[in-house]
């Protein structure tokens, strides 16, 4: 086993134990979430997290939570020990927390499958058990911030986000949390996450990391097609341009809109939203006079990307 190999840690109390064990000596505790898949945009939050503390630690944890029935949590895509290889060339590393589940959600995908009538409220109703307990009912939503952008095509997902969060902020007790500004809309759930719950935890945005090219960094980029691949380059495209346009003083966001709908649509997307929203409110803004995000959810094939670009007036 190579020297700088993280310990893997499976076990909630053995995690908090850990956690303790570091803080108790003095160390700075960093957590850096993800669902494993690990590419260079993970490594990029891990090393912003090394610059800011002692000791960090990795969560693998691919959350059933966060997705709706139809969406793709048979097909994400996992390499858990190439992840455990891709973290001990990176080193720095302490730990990697990976349970094995945090939440019984009681979906029952079995019968779903089998049977499309059966609703989702119905289906999250029904507890399933887990080993030694009674599964679990307790969701954290974060109401106003996580209705749109993301939040209207896929209603449960934010409050699956935020639960898992605060649970792994319960177990691993970290000082600072890193997240990819990538899923901004995410990054600022969980900020107000921490503000209205108190967690005593400081959370860290980190810019996004793109290939040569420009595609935005995903673990979902490996089921796009060459093709598809090409084809995607049309999201940071418009989105450079669109900036560009806006600091240039064109402050409409409808013509803004406009431009970025276009490009995508020629390249042969299918958009779900793009949407020029205040970057702490995520409130839609007619006119681009103060910070501003651009956020994009766009369909190439089967695989939706998500892209986003600031723009500070």
């Amino acid at each position: 086993m190579a020297a700088n190999r993280p310990e893997v840690i499976r076990d909630k109390s053995d995690m908090r134990a850990w956690s303790r064990s570091e803080k108790y000596r003095g160390k700075t505790l960093a957590l850096v979430p993800t669902m494993g898949f690990l590419h260079q945009g993970h490594l990029s939050l891990i090393r912003e997290a090394k610059s800011i503390s002692d000791v960090i630690v990795v969560s693998i944890y691919v959350n059933p939570g966060q997705f709706a029935p139809s969406e793709d949590l048979a097909t994400y895509p996992s390499d858990f020990h190439g992840d455990l290889r891709k973290l001990a060339e990176a080193g720095g590393v302490d730990a990697v927390f990976c349970p094995k589940n945090l939440y019984e959600s009681g979906i029952e995908r079995k019968k779903m499958d089998k049977d499309p009538s059966f609703g989702e409220e119905k289906a999250v109703s029904c507890l399933e058990k887990e080993e030694g307990g009674d599964g679990h009912e307790t969701w954290i939503r974060v109401e106003r911030l996580e209705k749109g952008l993301c939040g209207k095509s896929r209603p449960v997902f934010f409050r699956g986000v935020a639960t898992i969060v605060a649970k792994l902020f319960n177990i691993v007790e970290p000082d600072i949390a890193v997240f990819g500004k990538k899923d901004y809309q995410q990054w600022r759930i969980i900020c107000r996450m921490v503000r209205d719950i108190d967690f005593a935890v400081k959370i860290i945005g980190s810019e996004i990391v793109r290939e040569a090219d420009g595609l935005a960094m995903s673990s979902r980029n490996v089921h796009l097609s060459p093709e598809e691949r090409e084809k995607a380059l049309s999201i940071n495209r418009s989105l450079t341009k669109a900036k560009s346009a806006a600091l240039h003083g064109q402050n409409s966001s409808q013509e803004i809109n406009d431009l970025i709908v276009q490009e995508i649509c020629d390249a042969g997307g299918r958009i779900d939203y793009v949407e020029i929203v205040e970057q702490e409110s995520l409130v839609p803004v007619e006119n681009i006079n103060c910070p501003v995000v651009i956020c994009v959810a766009v369909w190439f094939g089967n695989v939706r990307l998500i892209d986003n670009i600031e723009i500070k007036m």
